[in-house]
């Protein structure tokens, strides 16, 4: 007998209690999951922070010491001297790189110059290699036997009679990493200032032209204006950055500390924990306070999108098009000489004496970092994190999103989702090192010890790759609540009207329509994986040795090409993964728009 002809057999009312009670324990079910992802966010977010935050109170005995240690810190003359010289740091690089960022982003988005896609792409390299590379070219450029210091070996001298030599000072001094920090930050800030320049409404230049504005009078009453709140996010995603960068500031920095470095020095250096986590503290008060004031301004800019604007298309102008190209052009030869030295410092013999091409740099074994083995670690943790990075963020995202009642409890998951953004990555090692390196935990005013169920996972590659997901997650989870928000929601009205539980509507329509995002999220996890240093530096192991932790040793080993070349092949890597991406989204895409077309 059909299903239809049961159902007509059954008393109305009967059936509709039916349906509301498969619908009462759907509900139930996905509620239940929303509780794990609060668990989740608590566990790996809530609790570490929490922990590092009461550590900084406390001394060496665990006795409440109220702000002794931070009495402490900025009482002590080179500790006090370090967080001025992060301040200092973070807001000139982070004044550059906005100037020179939002030049060639206008470039891009406001003319008609030429070459826009290659100078697009090249201006996107610096992403997919770890910071502390671009202080190592820098060392090869500017060091004592540098490229450009001993202008290019005397050739200039010797052949043309002109003194090319420059010494910037680098060692000991901030200019070296302020110069590394530029091409670090400079794709960071460029993606988010396209993106404001792309919201300008024609009718306003319409206008500024109708009443005689020059260019100068529109570019100061209309452009600046209307990208004011992606200057301010920009500033401030560059300035967390800087201040919060270890890589540049370890290898060129020299006697020049800064509050990351003093962070590494404290707990690996002299084992004080509790001074690293009041430094930690410190590191952490500027970054919240400039995430804050970033996630007004991304509010703000939301609502510019939501306005019925005319898109603007640039009219050709000669002399602009042909001065962007000239300013895009150099920007992108700037990154290209800077990777490239990176490049050639690896396979250059024995620099600068026998300058002749040779891959013995590869050959990690002669080196002490952990050699190949380093690096496939780091391929392994990247691959763990995408995958699983990827199901936890996209599936918390859809229950927060997409979830039924608990309006207040998701709207507390949301906000814990965007706070990992602000936990630079040393705070989050140190965190979990304080929170699951440790037998048992205490319940706060209860003084009640329970055993650490978690310390099982302290020191394999879980830790590893969880505490890279919660480093990273913010980002992915926009990215992940961005695609669920476009979907349209008669895909779970159908669904809920055919009685076809949430759980295959997710994963029969909703994934397969998000899957570019998906996949974004993946490559999104995956590379900075590989790249990252602070946010495994107090983790890994000896038997757990990663690629960029390697890079890192090896330069303090004083083997800076061996360094280069590990740099070199996680970027490689990174890039050879995007492309891949690439390549595999453009048909992909295709067929999503045509299905949800059908």
């Amino acid at each position: 007998m059909s299903q239809t002809s049961l159902s007509s057999q059954v008393p109305e009312s009967v059936f509709k209690a039916r349906v509301r009670q498969v619908r009462s324990r759907e509900e139930r079910l996905m509620q239940f999951l929303t509780v794990v992802v609060g668990i989740w966010l608590v566990i790996f977010v809530l609790l570490p922070l929490y922990e590092i935050i009461s550590r900084s109170f406390l001394n060496k005995q665990d006795e409440f010491v109220g702000l002794a240690n931070y009495m402490k810190y900025f009482t002590t003359p080179a500790l006090r001297v370090s967080f001025f010289h992060s301040l200092y740091i973070a807001v000139v690089s982070t004044v550059i790189t906005v100037v020179l960022a939002f030049v060639f982003a206008y470039g891009l988005s406001r003319t008609r110059m030429r070459g826009k896609s290659v100078f697009r792409v090249l201006a996107m390299l610096p992403l997919f290699a770890p910071s502390l590379v671009h202080a190592i070219a820098f060392i090869y450029l500017f060091g004592n036997k540098g490229l450009i210091t001993t202008g290019f070996f005397g050739f200039f001298q010797d052949h043309l009679g002109i003194n090319l030599h420059l010494d910037i000072h680098l060692y000991h001094s901030p200019t070296g990493i302020i110069l590394a920090e530029v091409f670090y930050l400079f794709p960071h800030a460029l993606m988010i200032l396209v993106v404001a320049l792309r919201l300008a409404d024609a009718r306003l230049y319409e206008a500024s032209i109708a009443l005689g504005g020059s260019k100068l009078r529109t570019f100061l009453t209309v452009t600046l204006p209307t990208v004011r709140y992606g200057l301010i996010s920009a500033s401030f995603v560059c300035f967390t950055l800087v201040f919060t960068d270890f890589g540049i500031p370890k290898v060129i920095g020299g006697e020049y500390n800064v509050i990351a470095t003093d962070i590494y020095k404290k707990v690996i250096g002299q084992q004080d924990f509790i001074m690293g986590a009041t430094v930690s503290v410190l590191l952490l008060t500027p970054t919240v306070i400039a995430f804050l004031i970033d996630r007004f301004a991304q509010r703000r800019q939301v609502a510019q999108l939501t306005t019925d604007i005319v898109p603007l298309q640039p009219k050709p102008d000669p002399i602009t098009d042909r001065l962007m190209f000239l300013f895009c052009a150099l920007i992108a030869l700037a990154i290209l000489s800077v990777l490239g030295t990176a490049l050639m410092a690896s396979v250059i013999d024995v620099w600068p004496y026998k300058l002749n091409f040779s891959l013995r740099h590869y050959n990690f074994e002669m080196v002490n970092g952990g050699g190949m083995n380093a690096y496939w670690n780091s391929v392994r943790m990247a691959t763990l994190t995408a995958i699983f990075g990827t199901i936890i963020t996209f599936g918390s995202a859809y229950l927060i999103e997409k979830g039924k009642g608990m309006a207040r409890s998701r709207a507390v998951l949301y906000f814990l989702s965007t706070l990992p953004v602000a936990l630079p990555g040393l705070v989050i090692g140190l965190a979990y090192i304080f929170f699951f390196n440790r037998p048992y935990w205490t319940i706060p005013l209860l003084g009640l010890q329970v055993p650490n169920v978690l310390n099982v996972i302290y020191g394999t590659m879980a830790i590893l790759v969880l505490s890279t997901v919660v480093h990273f997650y913010t980002v992915s989870f926009y990215t992940a609540m961005t695609a669920l928000k476009q979907l349209d929601p008669e895909f779970e009205a159908v669904s809920a009207s055919l009685q076809v539980p949430f759980y295959k509507t997710f994963l029969r329509v909703t994934v397969p329509v998000s899957l570019p995002a998906i996949l974004e999220v993946a490559v999104y996890y995956f590379v900075n994986a590989m790249t990252t240093v602070s946010a495994v530096i107090f983790l890994y192991t000896a038997n757990l040795r990663l690629a960029s932790v390697a890079a890192v040793n090896m330069d303090d080993a004083g083997d800076t090409a061996p360094a280069a070349a590990m740099c070199m092949l996680i970027f490689f890597t990174g890039l050879a993964v995007r492309i891949l991406y690439g390549r595999a989204t453009r048909s992909l895409r295709a067929r999503t728009q045509a299905w949800t077309q059908r």
